[in-house]
């Protein structure tokens, strides 16, 4: 796990060492093991690589890497398969100098070309930079677990793991795009490829880029992307099978390490399975983290010790209050587009408190949307029921709403701030979702935008600030795949989400565990803007000075401040203003 930069000019520049030295230092939090530059002897391409150092803990992991002295790679991941491919390849007659995956991916480029993403299961963005043909080909994995930014203009091409990396260029203007604005405050996210920068994008997952130097030329390619159209017809027992088969075998593959390693536990499903897995797996005592709330409807640590008991991990409980919110103007900078979702603060802290004992963490990621974990699942679902009742009874407020449509009433679900323009971005994605089932369109839609953009680069900035490594086994991409290919009927059945799953689990969790009420990974929002959080937010949102103004009215904000109640919630509105004010603070003044 790394941080990777780089800067090309395709015109008359030359590499200046200090700019790689630069951008190095601002991704520096990524890998403090070790750090590395590359330039080209034309001096037209400059490679940079922060590692911290997770398998094959020698210098030769060290990064950038050559390969037949033709490629060089900066590489940000783990592929999990590599030994399996490097075993494919010795067959073909390739030698290897070191044991870690980086090599491998530099063989398999050299023998598939941009084909070697078929080949790896993992998570990883990277650069391969070829001499002899003078293309760079940049790469993201299938469901988005590392991130890779980029600028491109006639002059330069320039990426990296965090856009804060690009912004130290000289070329490269820190410009705000209030164009995205409105799909912030809708989703609490940018969707992909704005970022909330002119001219800085982020690659899609599933995605790689082709630089050809010698013409100039950037294109996009898509290689992966989830398909609900292949739906098999299997008994449950035969899908709990299949589930279970993909769990141990995706947590084995994560548990590889040559670092100490932990797991996040919540007490949830998702992460207690993780845990039974790793601890069935493991012949020494897994090491577990939480994070505990005074708030009883908040706190989970009762659930988490529960399933600490079971499979007697070792546990530590961080108790998180409301004065922990003093470090939101650093975790704004540290999440450089503007976003929202409040669990990120308790990533980062419960990162930090794991990072002090390990130093890769297993997590319960991509359960949730693989199979349907969210309340707005069920609603899903009861309006995708009840919707051909609709016209029968044109009076009747619920079923009268239900005519807007099952996706119109998932954008009432998903959103608090009612904005007709960025609804498109799901439009779109609903109408090209590969699936039949109306609520499958839905569940590829949140796999392209909210999974990647909020869920996962909430866990990547968070953890990376720590200097953590993430794992997530439900969101192997083979475990992706088996999901999206079980009927929505069976991952909710009788008001229950994540019917298949569950069932499937059975034999390793508690009941009391399984069939517990969700509470979700979130900070008190409602308590806290009842208490220290109002006089925080009011002396940042209504300051004169404040950017937010041009945005949305004060007197509105002033009215929610004032009006704000546990029982009148307008938490979530207030925590995106906060939040987008915070980090044009951070970037623009």
């Amino acid at each position: 796990m790394c941080g990777i930069a780089g800067k090309i000019y395709l015109k008359s520049g030359k590499i200046d060492e200090r700019d790689l030295a630069l951008m190095s230092d601002k991704i520096a939090h990524r890998g403090p093991d070790d750090q590395g530059i590359y330039i080209s002897p034309d001096r037209k391409v400059g490679l940079v690589h922060r590692r911290l150092a997770i398998i094959d803990l020698s210098a030769a992991g060290h990064q950038p890497m050559t390969y037949k002295n033709r490629y060089w790679i900066t590489f940000n991941g783990e592929i999990y398969n590599f030994w399996a491919e490097r075993k494919k390849l010795e067959k073909y007659g390739y030698k290897f100098k070191s044991k870690s995956d980086t090599e491998v991916i530099l063989a398999l480029y050299d023998k598939w070309g941009v084909k070697c993403v078929d080949h790896l299961r993992g998570m990883f963005a990277f650069a391969i930079y070829d001499i002899q043909k003078q293309t760079v080909f940049l790469a993201r994995d299938r469901v988005g677990k590392k991130p890779l930014k980029y600028f491109f203009n006639s002059e330069i091409f320039a990426f990296a793991s965090e856009l804060k990396a690009l912004l130290i260029l000289p070329e490269i203007k820190a410009e705000p795009d209030t164009g995205v604005l409105e799909t912030y405050l809708a989703y609490g996210y940018v969707p992909a490829p704005q970022t909330g920068f002119k001219n800085i994008y982020k690659l899609e997952p599933g995605h790689y880029l082709t630089l050809d130097l010698k013409h100039k030329t950037l294109n996009k390619h898509c290689y992966w992307e989830i398909d609900f159209t292949k739906k098999l017809d299997l008994s449950e027992n035969e899908w709990k099978t299949q589930i279970l088969q993909t769990l141990e075998e995706s947590t084995r593959l994560r548990m590889i390490s040559d670092v100490p390693i932990g797991a996040f536990l919540s007490g949830g499903v998702d992460s207690s399975s993780i845990v039974a897995m790793m601890a069935k797996l493991s012949a020494k005592p897994i090491k577990t983290f939480t994070i505990g709330f005074s708030e009883t409807q908040y706190d989970e640590s009762k659930y988490a010790q529960i399933v600490s008991d079971i499979f007697h991990t070792q546990h530590t409980v961080l108790q998180v209050k409301p004065g922990s919110v003093d470090i939101l103007p650093e975790l704004a900078g540290q999440f450089e587009e503007p976003f929202a979702d409040n669990s990120a603060l308790v990533t980062y802290l419960v990162s930090k408190l794991a990072r002090q004992y390990v130093t890769v963490i297993l997590n319960g990621d991509g359960g949730d949307e693989n199979f349907t974990g969210y309340a707005h699942h069920l609603k899903l679902q009861r309006d995708y029921l009840l919707s051909p009742l609709a016209k029968y009874f044109p009076v009747g407020r619920y079923l009268k709403s239900l005519h807007h449509g099952v996706l119109e009433k998932y954008f009432e679900y998903k959103t608090h701030f009612n904005f007709e323009n960025p609804k498109n971005v799901y439009r779109s994605a609903y109408q090209n979702a590969k699936a039949a089932d109306i609520r499958d369109k839905i569940l590829s839609a949140d796999f392209k935008y909210y999974l990647p953009d909020d869920l996962l680069a909430k866990v990547d900035l968070a953890s990376m600030k720590a200097a953590l490594e993430c794992r997530s086994p439900l969101l192997d991409y083979k475990m992706a795949e088996l999901a999206a290919q079980i009927p929505f009927a069976l991952k909710v059945k009788r008001n229950c989400a994540k019917y298949i799953f569950k069932k499937s689990l059975e034999d390793l969790l508690p009941k009391e565990i399984l069939h517990r009420p969700k509470m979700g990974f979130s900070i008190p929002l409602s308590k806290w803007f009842s208490q220290e959080l109002n006089p925080y937010a009011r002396s940042i949102l209504l300051d004169k000075k404040s950017h937010i103004n041009n945005v949305y009215p004060k007197n509105q904000i002033a009215q929610m401040l004032d009006e704000h109640s546990e029982k009148n919630d307008f938490g979530p509105q207030l925590w995106k203003l906060l939040m987008l004010e915070l980090w044009w603070k951070n970037y623009f003044q």
